[in-house]
This record gives C-alpha cells, sequence and structure tokens, in this order.
C-alpha cells in the first residue's frame, strides 16, 4: 500500500518563491517565522503526518464513528490517540493568538502544514478545522470573559469547538432558520431547536464540546437580519473554569456518508429537556455576520482540503504505476512487459494530476500569504490590497480547488484501472472521500454567485481588473526566457488573461442589465478564473525555477521538472479558458431557455 509522504521540497518552493515567505516573516508580530523554524515544523508535522495519521486513514474510512445507547460516539481506533498527541505537541495553537496559548505563526506556514493533515487523514483534521473557526470567532467579536472562559481550552485543544447553522428546513438558505434563543433574567438564553450536519458535533476526544449556533430571538426580524449567534457548551463552565452540569444539547443521530466516515456527522437537539444555556456572541441580530468570520477561513481550509486530497490521490497513482507491470509499452525497444508508467497515456493521467495539484497549491499558499498581509503589513493601502486580492480569491481557491480534486481523485481511479474500483488500493476512498468538499461550507454554484456578485460585479469588476493586469505583467519577462517551453506558457497564457477579461468585463455589464444571465454563467466564469490563476502561479513557477537553474542549483532536475509541468499546464489546461469564456458570454440565454414543466 502507498504510504503518504510530505511533498516538502515543492512546499517550500512555494512558500519561497512564490508566496515570499521571508517578506511574511519580516511583518510584525511574525518575527519568529524564521526560514530554520520553518523548516523544523514543517518537517516535525511530515513526520506526524506520514507516521501517526496516515496509518489510521483506511481504519477510519473501515470502521468509522458509532453513536452508542447513550448517545456518546466512539470515533475509529486510534483517533482519539492521534487527537492527543496531536494537541500535546501543539499543533492546535499554531496561529493562535499567545495571549490565550497559541504560537502566533503565519497563516501561510499554517496552510502548509495543514494540507499535509488533510492529505494524510481529512477525516481527522475536520474536528481541530473547525475549532480553529470558533476561537476566530470568539477571539474578534466575544467578549472579555468569553475570551477567558473559553479560547485557553480550545487552544490547547482541551475542548473542541463547532459550527451549527444548517437545519433541516434550512441548509443554504440561512433565513428559514428556526432554531429559538429565548432571553433569560441573569443574561443568559434558552436555546430550543434541531441543527444537522454537525461535523464532529459529538465525540469522544474531549469532555467539552463549544457550540457555535445560529438562532433567533423572540423580537427578531425576519430574516438574515434576525439571526444571533450564541455559545452554547456541551457542560456549563463556571467563572473560575471549571466544568459544571451537562447542558441540553444531545446527539440525536449520526449521519451515514459517502465518505469521511470516521468524522462523526452529527443531529443535534437543542432544548429537549428544559433548554440548552446559551450565551449572545456580540450583538444581537449580527450572528450572520459573526459567523462569515469562521465560514471565510473554513472555506479557504475546504479549499485546501482539496489540494491535500489531489496530493494524495496522485501520490497513490504514481507509486502504483511504477509497480504496476502491464503490457508493452508503445514505441518503446524495452523488451517484453513493462511498468503501465511507460505507456503514454498512463503518463498523461499522471502530469494532468500532478501539475493541477501543482497549481492548486501555488494559488493556496499565494493567497494565504496574502491574509497574512492584510492583517499584519504596517501599511493600511497595502492591507487593503491585499484584502481585496483574499476576497477574491477565497471562493475561488475553494470553488475551484474543491472541483479540481474530484478531477485529479477520478483519474486516480481510472490510473488504477479495475483495482481502482476495489476498496482496498486506497483510491477508492479518495473519491469518495473528496466528494463532500464541493458541497460543505457552501456549494460550488454558492461560491461562484459569491463571485459574480459579491467579489466582481460590487465593485464594477476592480479588484478582478487588478489581478489579471499582474497576470499581464509576466509577459515581459516570459518574453526574456528563451526556448520552445517559455514560448508555450507565454503564448497560452497571454490567451487565457485576455479570455478573463472578457469574460469579467461582461459579468460587469450583464449583472446589472440581465443578472439571471450573469448568475447562470456563474460556475463556468468560476472555474475561468481557477484555470487561470493557476496559470498564473505556474508560470512564476517555471520562471523562478529557470532563475534557480540559472544559479547554478544543485537539484536541476527537480527545476527541470517545474518547468515542463508548467508547460503541459499551458497545454493541457490553459486553451479551457477561451471555450469557457464563450461559455460565459453566451450560455446564459440557453440555460434560462426551458420552461419548469420541460425538465
Amino acid at each position: 500500500m502507498s504510504q503518504y509522504h510530505a511533498p516538502l521540497k515543492e512546499m517550500h518552493f512555494v512558500l519561497e518563491s512564490l508566496a515570499g515567505l521571508e517578506q511574511i516573516g519580516k511583518l510584525p508580530g511574525f518575527e519568529e517565522a524564521t526560514p530554520d523554524t520553518v523548516a523544523a515544523v514543517l518537517e516535525e508535522a511530515a513526520r506526524f503526518a506520514t507516521e501517526v495519521l496516515d496509518p489510521l486513514n483506511a481504519v477510519g474510512d473501515r470502521e468509522g464513528a458509532r453513536r452508542l445507547d447513550d448517545g456518546s460516539v466512539r470515533t475509529a481506533p486510534g483517533f482519539k490517540e492521534a487527537y492527543l498527541q496531536y494537541c500535546a505537541n501543539g499543533w492546535n495553537g499554531l496561529t493562535k493568538n499567545p495571549d490565550f496559548g497559541g504560537q502566533g505563526l503565519p497563516q501561510l506556514v499554517a496552510t502548509a502544514v495543514e494540507e499535509m493533515w488533510h492529505a494524510s487523514n481529512m477525516a481527522f483534521d475536520l474536528c481541530p478545522l473547525l475549532t480553529q473557526g470558533a476561537i476566530e470567532a470568539i477571539e474578534l467579536v466575544g467578549t472579555p470573559e468569553q475570551k477567558e472562559r473559553y479560547l485557553p481550552k480550545m487552544v490547547e485543544g482541551v475542548w473542541t469547538g463547532t459550527m451549527n447553522l444548517t437545519e433541516p428546513q434550512a441548509g443554504s438558505d440561512l433565513a428559514a432558520v428556526r432554531t429559538r434563543a429565548v432571553p433569560q433574567k441573569d443574561g443568559s438564553y434558552k436555546l430550543y431547536g434541531q441543527k444537522i450536519f454537525i461535523t464532529y458535533g459529538e465525540q469522544d476526544y474531549t469532555e467539552n464540546i463549544i457550540h457555535l449556533v445560529l438562532a433567533r430571538t423572540p423580537t427578531a426580524p425576519e430574516g438574515v437580519k434576525g439571526i444571533s449567534l450564541f455559545i452554547v457548551p456541551k457542560l456549563l463552565v463556571s467563572p473560575d473554569g471549571s466544568l459544571g452540569a451537562r447542558n441540553d444539547v444531545h446527539c440525536v443521530s449520526l449521519e451515514h456518508k459517502l465518505g469521511i466516515h470516521a468524522s462523526p456527522t452529527a443531529v443535534l437537539a437543542y432544548g429537549d429537556h428544559g433548554g440548552a444555556t446559551g450565551y449572545l456572541v456580540g450583538q444581537e441580530n449580527r450572528g450572520l455576520e459573526y459567523m462569515f468570520i469562521m465560514m471565510n477561513q473554513a472555506r479557504f481550509s475546504v479549499g485546501l482540503e482539496g489540494v491535500g486530497l489531489a496530493e494524495r490521490a496522485y501520490q497513490r497513482a504514481a507509486a502504483y504505476a511504477k509497480e504496476r507491470v502491464q503490457g508493452r509499452p508503445i514505441g518503446e525497444t524495452v523488451a517484453g512487459r513493462a511498468t503501465i508508467i511507460h505507456h503514454p497515456d498512463v503518463r498523461r493521467m499522471l502530469l494532468s494530476m500532478k501539475a493541477q495539484t501543482e497549481a492548486m497549491r501555488a494559488l493556496a499558499y499565494v493567497t494565504a500569504a496574502a491574509l497574512d498581509n492584510a492583517r499584519r503589513h504596517p501599511d493600511a493601502q497595502a492591507r487593503k490590497h491585499h484584502q481585496a486580492f483574499v476576497d477574491l480569491m477565497i471562493p475561488i481557491v475553494k470553488g475551484w480547488c474543491t472541483e479540481t480534486a474530484q478531477e485529479v481523485a477520478y483519474t486516480g481511479v481510472q490510473v488504477h484501472g479495475g483495482m481502482g474500483f476495489i476498496e482496498e488500493t486506497g483510491a477508492a476512498q479518495h473519491y469518495r472521500d473528496a466528494r463532500i468538499i464541493t458541497i460543505y461550507e457552501g456549494t460550488t454554484g454558492i461560491q461562484a454567485n459569491d463571485l459574480v456578485g459579491r467579489k466582481t460585479a460590487r465593485d464594477a469588476g476592480a479588484a478582478a481588473f487588478a489581478v489579471i493586469a499582474e497576470m499581464q505583467k509576466l509577459d515581459t519577462d516570459l518574453a526574456r526566457q528563451s526556448g520552445a517551453e517559455f514560448a508555450a506558457i507565454r503564448r497560452e497564457l497571454a490567451a487565457a488573461a485576455s479570455a478573463l477579461r472578457g469574460a469579467v468585463e461582461w459579468i460587469v455589464r450583464s449583472s446589472g442589465s440581465d443578472p439571471r444571465a450573469a448568475y447562470a454563467a456563474s460556475v463556468p466564469y468560476l472555474k475561468l478564473w481557477g484555470i487561470t490563476a493557476g496559470g498564473w502561479q505556474m508560470a512564476r513557477a517555471a520562471l523562478a525555477a529557470a532563475t534557480r537553474l540559472a544559479e547554478g542549483a544543485s537539484d536541476a532536475a527537480f527545476y527541470r521538472a517545474k518547468i515542463a509541468t508548467a508547460r503541459f499546464y499551458a497545454d493541457y489546461f490553459l486553451p479551457q479558458a477561451r471555450a469557457l469564456e464563450h461559455a460565459v458570454v453566451t450560455a446564459g440565454e440557453s440555460v434560462l431557455a426551458l420552461a419548469d414543466e420541460q425538465f
């Protein structure tokens, strides 16, 4: 069986040459993120991913999590022990505020670490992922007392966190939330309702779970403007931090799912026995605004799940292709049968997996660096610029990386042939696990709508055009390089950027005059952005690799492979941009042509 190994050389290349790790380490508060420290962090994370998390991935898929008769949940064998080791090693507080026990490292560093967790065992990492979002929300809008009471234990990992949005009648339409929050004389609230799809809503890792819950107070207006956010702990917490009575929140069932079997997805009932005690976070009726603090971070992390799953599927497929003996390669003089990596179409599949994974990783890491700059850059105008980039990229990282991960995992099954359809090889698990990531934290359609409405039309395309201008600036640098590889990269990136500009112009025009057509084109528009932005980063990677080669880098084979992979991406994926532009500007009319009864 294939074993996961973090692609540390590739990660360091992206961190240093594309994401600007050295500059991030100079931002206020990030001075400890020196190259030596970052290298040590990544090395240790790689060891934990390979030795602890990866061996549990298939176990978790096979055994899953189970709800017991008393309402408690037993996670898969080995998961609790791995979680306790994870927390003991300090991974839970990697980026968190040192005031609450965190290490305060940049998001960029955590992004590389998080990719390893997703690649080695995504179902495991879903618990810390949701806790990170809950910490972020409480730190930004909680009261000083709430921060003091909950954050140290959550940062340490002694308590976990969840986010509770979805209800049976309220999926993406949060205006339909019905959970009630009734004020009490002591300033607390009693909550009544049911929440579904709650990741790690019950588990056996920790004694306490801090649920963040959306609910309506009796005087709340209708719609999303009437939603408030509440802290509802599983066990009540006394002012001195000690644990008190069990709160009235209970796991009534676990969902049976296509994938991520080791992650308990709970149905939680609030208030069946007198009301669940909750505490208002921030101001009443601003809960959705606060929940988006968690959601935006989670959306970035889910996009990163796509990167991790794609890397794992690629590693497994490449290992199999190097071992599986089958047939005689076309056009080779190899005597007898050979491993399937010698077959041209298998090489095409593997290179498509490799190229897309590298493009996704580069875009995600560059976005993470922009997040750090948006938070810590000393210049206010620079912070604003980086935040505009982040806002534009979040739906692309979430939507495009997760959709592309489906393709990469699918191709991984195909490389295995019939054995890919057999569970024991492991390829099928990646395919099943990847299926959820285009759905939770906002489907691809929701990300695409956000990209059209809030991220393109709202500012008349200003942020979008600024990024396209950066893409087009590469033309001069690409023109300076000799060779067919750079000629192809330059030609295809220029054509893709031009197609993207045309699509942005059409979206800006149409969103006002014909919004239904604009939104009908939203998913092709998102895919166009992803493919082109990925090609932009691959071109940057090729230029950086050429510079390293010119400097006499010792690992010349690695850098030559970077250039060849970027050229493949340009030849194989960037030409899709022109077709996608055509779909964006023409498909709206046909999408809306049929009456309801014609479907």
